[in-house]
């Protein structure tokens, strides 16, 4: 039995089969609704249900809380309908026009510096894979599952796909990268997924906040600006525990270098002693609200830890008066056979 779905402001309309989500379906019509991780973690497909109802299972209780179910709020890559709904959702533009592939992928490259490692995989000759900045990959696993990562390198550079894969104890894909993975293996990947991506059509100037890896994208956006010519201010707080953590450090410090339009601001939690550290300290969500009292003029992409995009989301659209249509996130979430780390 399929169910009729409405999406307002748009009024576009699709089917949803009896075991699909809606999400799901949106993804296989080509509709774009927002999306992160899939797995009712991170919040981003948010939306509310207008008319009809739906039943969710599987989320995590952050990402929607019963005070927001009761507002008629879903997640809807959990949300199944019952029956025809309407749903109110901010589509994403220009998202729906990339095709998702499945592709086979050679390992170029391995890079291991500190505890991340850097992949460069080389596509077949034959196809070109279109994304935007910002957008990540399932890499799928021979067992069935998939992990997923963000694409570092801009959608300029064709041909490759760059991946910062942190060492996570006990995760399988991360202990096979840094124990067991050679140059020339062939794997397999899904994409570009994803609603986390540099919007084109601002000309706001930018707050890019990331921790660990999730300077991967931020990577990805900041290059993909830079080659369109574009000049925008963009301050980066990158966030990590030591110094060693900042594993591509010299990378920004180059942009800041070479770009008036560029300011990096590294942030550290827990310096080393033999890191000798005399800048920012703390959390990096609280280095942004230490330099701004007011957000309402500027765009903000954050990506990494779960606490870190969530307590940036609440601060920033609350005290700070940045507008919650102007705050992009993409929350990293360990797989479940990892050992939790303190970001």
């Amino acid at each position: 039995m399929m169910s009729r779905v409405k999406v307002l402001p748009s009024g576009k309309t699709f089917n949803v089969g009896l075991h699909e989500t809606i999400l799901e379906a949106a993804l296989r019509e080509n509709i774009a609704l927002p999306y992160g991780c899939r797995d009712g973690a991170c919040g981003a497909c948010k939306g509310r249900v207008v008319e009809g109802d739906v039943a969710q299972d599987g989320f995590q209780e952050r990402a929607l809380s019963a005070a927001e179910r009761a507002q008629g709020m879903a997640l809807f890559c959990c949300a199944r309908p019952c029956g025809d709904v309407t749903i109110e959702v901010r589509e994403v533009a220009g998202a729906g026009d990339i095709q998702v592939k499945t592709l086979p992928c050679r390992v170029e490259k391995i890079d291991r510096v500190h505890d991340v490692a850097i992949l460069r995989l080389k596509l077949p000759v034959s196809e070109r894979l279109q994304f935007k900045a910002g957008q990540y990959i399932d890499i799928l696993m021979r067992d069935g599952k998939a992990r997923s990562f963000s694409i570092a390198n801009p959608p300029h550079e064709e041909g490759f796909i760059e991946l910062h894969i942190r060492h996570q104890p006990g995760g399988s894909f991360s202990e096979y990268v840094f124990g067991r993975m050679q140059e020339k293996e062939i794997l397999r990947f899904k994409g570009p997924l994803g609603s986390f991506f540099l919007r084109d059509d601002s000309d706001k100037p930018l707050i890019l906040l990331a921790s660990g890896t999730g300077f991967a994208p931020i990577k990805a956006m900041v290059e993909h600006a830079f080659h369109h010519g574009g000049n925008r201010p963009m301050i980066l707080y990158w966030g990590a525990r030591t110094l060693a953590d900042l594993y591509m450090a010299e990378v920004a410090a180059g942009w800041q270098a070479s770009r008036p339009d560029f300011t990096f601001i590294p942030v550290l939690s827990e310096p080393l002693a033999e890191d000798r550290w005399i800048g920012r300290s703390g959390f990096v969500h609280q280095a942004v609200l230490d330099d701004f009292d007011d957000l309402s003029g500027y765009e903000v992409y954050a990506c990494g830890a779960p606490v870190m995009v969530e307590a940036a989301h609440a601060s920033f659209t609350g005290t700070r008066k940045l507008p919650a249509d102007a705050f992009f996130s993409d929350a990293f979430f360990l797989s479940k056979d990892a050992t939790p780390l303190t970001v």
